[in-house]
Formats: structure tokens, C-alpha cells, sequence
């Protein structure tokens, strides 16, 4: 497969994980960011997801965000706040990519938050319609999303 095509199916990938759990994306690229960092990034703004202080502030904020989401308080993802963070999540991770692998990073960031946006509407209704559907509770649906979330994006992350 084309390098250019590989790296957008990751952009994609990357950005319906940052709809599913906002800051998980952006976690994982960075975990891997800083085990095998890409010299595409050195001298841009985006270099900073190759610090290991902030893959582990994003980790920390990745774990939060999976307990955050199983509280009852916790405003539905398609609410603006939410939707937007969801967004800028996936432009973030999409940029990074496609200039981590020699790709229009404005391209990458449109396409990555297009796909956050979409894959946000399309889980939080596939999560209502199984849970309803199978008699689940919420949270047992929330757990298999965060374990679909969380595998996807690591091996999108890890390329």
C-alpha cells in the first residue's frame, strides 16, 4: 500500500478513536512518539507530542477521561463542549501523522476531524441502540467501547 494512502487510513483511524475517547488518541500517538520519534516533527509545533512529559500527562488524562465518561453527571459527548474537544482531538492526531510521514499536515488535520466528529454521533448512538437492544447497562457498553477504542488506536498508533 502507498505511503500516502497507509498514512491517511491511520488519520482516519486516529481521528474515529479521538470521537469514541478524546484524549486517548492523542495518548497513544504520543506513547509511541516518544519511543520512536518522527524527524518530521522536530521543527514544527506538533513536536511536543514527542515529550515524555506529555505522553505521561496525556495517559493521566486518558485514564481520567475512561472513569470520567462512566459518571452519571457527565454531559453527553454530542454536546458542543464535548463534540469540539472530540474534534480538535483528532485534527491534533491527524495533523501529527500526516507530518510525521511526509503528508499535508492541514489535510491530515481536516481529515482527522471530520472523522472524530463523525465516529462521535455514530458511537454515542451505536452505544444507546446495544444497550438498549441487549438490556445492558450503560456502563457494561462503555467498557467495550473503551476496549475497542483503546486497541484500535494502539495499533493505529503504533503503525
Amino acid at each position: 500500500m502507498k505511503t500516502k494512502t497507509k498514512t491517511y487510513i491511520r488519520v482516519l483511524g486516529m481521528g474515529t478513536v479521538a470521537g469514541m475517547r478524546a484524549m486517548m488518541a492523542p495518548a497513544l500517538l504520543s506513547h509511541f512518539l516518544v519511543k520512536s520519534p518522527a524527524g518530521g516533527l522536530n521543527f514544527s509545533r506538533l513536536h511536543y507530542l514527542q515529550v515524555p512529559n506529555v505522553a505521561l500527562g496525556l495517559k493521566v488524562a486518558a485514564g481520567a477521561e475512561l472513569v470520567g465518561d462512566k459518571l452519571p453527571n457527565i454531559p453527553n459527548r454530542t454536546t458542543a463542549p464535548q463534540l469540539l474537544a472530540r474534534v480538535i482531538s483528532g485534527a491534533v492526531v491527524g495533523a501529527t501523522l500526516a507530518l510525521a510521514n511526509g503528508q499535508n499536515k492541514t489535510g491530515g488535520a481536516l481529515l482527522g476531524g471530520l472523522a472524530a466528529a463523525a465516529s462521535t454521533h455514530l458511537f454515542f448512538f451505536l452505544r444507546k441502540e446495544i444497550g438498549q437492544a441487549a438490556g445492558l447497562p450503560d456502563i457494561n457498553v462503555a467498557v467495550v467501547e473503551d476496549m475497542v477504542a483503546l486497541v484500535s488506536g494502539y495499533q493505529l498508533a503504533k503503525g
